[in-house]
């Protein structure tokens, strides 16, 4: 293995003419993915806007914006093929022609369908365009291969881009209309694709491998149970969770789809996510983590709305100003485990005990010191604590998944199971889960702070009746606030206690093959794909 992290020399892309200054080329490729993560189909910071101007609900662009994430995830088990299937200017051509089809559909349907099926498009595409770029400057800013500064990077990109688009596209949507953001990418991604067809050549690998072998029925199936787990999520309150028909089918296509799949993985020689993927000790322990933790820090898609809108009275573009917060724990964070992690190769154990511990901090934070008057600067800690914790997580298990000595033709598909448990039910489960429980922990203070108040002057007249009534509710969302931050920070201490006590020796030492290498695997792949097809015909 050690001939596959050896120094290559001067790091160059042969892709770009010579005419460019070699030091600009990687830069070049940092703009493509930037553009390329702002794009999108449905973009989730401004929904209210498009709630308020169109017959969709708000279930229904959370619906959209997740199949975003569901296509990304999916992608990842067949982004390989395509890296050597397709040069990079090809690649980003059709990714950025994708995407630009998708934003002038987005922006032209309220179709709740063709906008789920349209996003889920769009971030397949977008992962793929993703790749072409990340894997053309890996050597530029890791020349030894190692996955784990690697992946500092790519959720330095991707998680502050996240927030950055939230700031930018409330603040456009504040001065303009949500529909101008359809038009300045859909101009954004016509500016990449003329700067490809200018500076990129069509360079091809040594051979170009055919997509032989995929299991496109697998990656069909795989999605449809995502679709129906996110639907779930997203849909449960309002159709009532299993007292509604919708939701009960959604549930059995999802455990149908789901046993198609086992049953098609016990006999198929090559199906989209085989069985050594999905029982791997790694993938199995990064999913528990993934559960727990983006359970506990949940809170940031409904409390924290919740708490800073109609408690601390913050309109739009001040709770967009709170992702600054973020963006500096998601930097620092990065740092840290760059530092820590990467170069010093500390434990696996000590960094997530230091994810868990930014966690506890953040609830800590929210239970001891929530109050109606608090400033918005005095968020800084707890927004800049919940930032670090979530891509210290997020780094050290997918640096796990690499070090699982899976072999590379599986590793993949533990990327699409990564991508589903970290992304797809990060985003989704937590907050179904914490919306019910704060929607009852409020009817139940609710209740009891009602109650409290008629029996100490049963004689209220009925024009205070009101009065009171939003006086209670203010009070209850207080305290129930308060009550579900508690009742978190005990469960993220119990799980810190847990890690600390636990014996976990490991250090990161994950590294990328070279990209000949991964080529001679996927072509020796393809050639027992072609012998198989061969022996059936002949049969």
């Amino acid at each position: 293995m050690a001939d596959w992290h050896a120094p290559q020399g001067p790091f160059d892309i042969p892709d770009i003419p010579n005419y460019v200054p070699r030091r600009l080329k990687p830069w070049l490729f940092v703009l493509f993915v930037l553009i390329i993560q702002f794009s999108g189909g449905i973009y989730l910071a401004v929904a209210s806007d498009m709630v308020g101007t169109t017959a969709l609900m708000q279930e229904d662009i959370l619906m959209a914006g997740y199949a975003q994430l569901i296509g990304m995830s999916i992608n990842f088990a067949v982004m390989f093929r395509l890296k050597f299937r397709f040069s990079n200017r090809i690649g980003l051509l059709i990714c950025g022609l994708a995407l630009m089809l998708a934003n002038v559909i987005c922006v032209n349907t309220t179709s709740v369908p063709v906008l789920v099926v349209t996003c889920l498009f769009a971030g397949w595409f977008r992962m793929w365009a993703t790749l072409v770029c990340n894997s053309t400057i890996q050597l530029w800013i890791t020349p030894s291969r190692d996955m784990a500064v690697f992946f500092c990077y790519v959720y330095l990109l991707v998680d502050g881009v996240i927030q950055l688009t939230g700031i930018s596209w409330i603040y456009t949507v504040f001065y303009s209309q949500w529909e101008y953001i359809h038009w300045i990418m859909t101009g954004g991604l016509a500016l990449m694709i003329a700067m490809v067809l200018v500076l990129v050549k069509p360079v091809k690998g040594p051979m170009q491998i055919p997509l032989l072998g995929i299991d496109w029925i697998g990656s069909i199936l795989w999605a449809i149970v995502m679709m129906c787990f996110t639907f779930i999520c997203v849909y449960g309150n309002f159709y009532d969770w299993w007292d509604a028909q919708e939701i009960r089918w959604a549930a059995v296509l999802g455990v149908v789809c789901t046993l198609i799949n086992l049953w098609r993985a016990s006999f198929l020689h090559h199906p989209y996510i085989t069985f050594q993927a999905m029982t791997n000790r790694n993938v199995i322990r990064a999913t528990l983590v993934y559960l727990v933790f983006f359970t506990l820090i949940s809170t940031e898609h409904v409390i924290e709305h919740a708490y800073a809108g109609n408690v601390l009275g913050f309109d739009e573009t001040n709770i967009a100003d709170l992702n600054w917060y973020v963006l500096v724990g998601i930097v620092f964070g990065c740092g840290l485990t760059y530092f820590t992690f990467a170069l010093r190769r500390w434990r696996y154990k000590t960094m997530t005990a230091i994810g868990f511990a930014f966690a506890a901090c953040y609830l800590a934070y929210f239970y001891f010191l929530i109050d109606a008057g608090v400033e918005k600067e005095a968020l800084f800690i707890p927004l800049f604590c919940r930032g670090a914790a979530s891509v210290i997580i997020s780094i050290v298990f997918l640096t796990s998944i690499v070090q699982s000595g899976l072999h590379f033709f599986v590793f993949p598909q533990a990327l699409t199971i990564n991508g589903f448990t970290g992304a797809v039910m990060g985003a989704t489960f937590g907050p179904a889960v914490m919306g019910e429980l704060f929607r009852h922990t409020m009817a139940k203070n609710a209740a009891l702070l009602g109650s409290a108040v008629t029996d100490f002057n049963p004689s209220v007249s009925m024009s205070h009746i009101g009065e009171l009534y939003g006086a209670v509710q203010y009070q209850a969302m207080l305290v129930s606030v308060k009550e579900i931050y508690g009742w978190l920070l005990i469960v993220a201490l119990v799980s810190l206690v847990v890690i600390l006590v636990s014996y976990g020796p490991l250090r990161p030492a994950a590294f990328f093959p070279k990209w000949s290498r991964i080529r001679h695997i996927l072509r020796h792949s393809v050639k027992i794909q072609l012998l198989h097809r061969k022996a059936r015909m002949n049969a």
